[in-house]
């Protein structure tokens, strides 16, 4: 069993940067791919970003290409994601979760475990 944890979430300005943190802890032998995904009051989650657990293999959504940036340090067994200018509608709780085989994918269905998420507020 895999356990994925999410922290460093909180309250900030617009413009401003906040780095996300999801560490895996259990079999991460079983981990091919790392995905973040948000959900915003009233919407249905969706895709962030997503990278290959070995490296590799990266994709962001539209909406955060050039802003955000997913990196790994598996030495910690730890997936950042790092949000660079960031928008009121960046807004929502962030998720990691693992993909157990195959690459980096951007449908949420190829995902099975999910950390419990951390809320990002971004005000105006």
């Amino acid at each position: 069993q895999v356990r994925l944890v999410e922290s460093g979430g909180g309250l900030a300005q617009a413009g401003t940067s906040l780095t996300l943190s999801c560490t895996a802890s259990g079999r991460t032998i079983n981990i091919n791919a790392i995905a973040w995904f948000r959900q915003a009051p009233g919407k249905e989650r969706e895709f962030v970003a997503a990278n290959r657990w070995s490296g590799g293999n990266t994709y962001y959504a539209d909406s955060v290409k050039g802003r955000f940036t997913i990196s790994r340090d598996n030495a910690k067994n730890t997936v950042y994601l790092q949000m660079n200018s960031l928008k009121p509608e960046d807004t929502a709780v962030y998720y990691c979760a693992r993909r157990p085989y195959g690459l980096a994918s951007q449908a949420i269905g190829s995902y099975d475990n999910w950390g419990q998420g951390t809320q990002v507020t971004v005000s105006s």
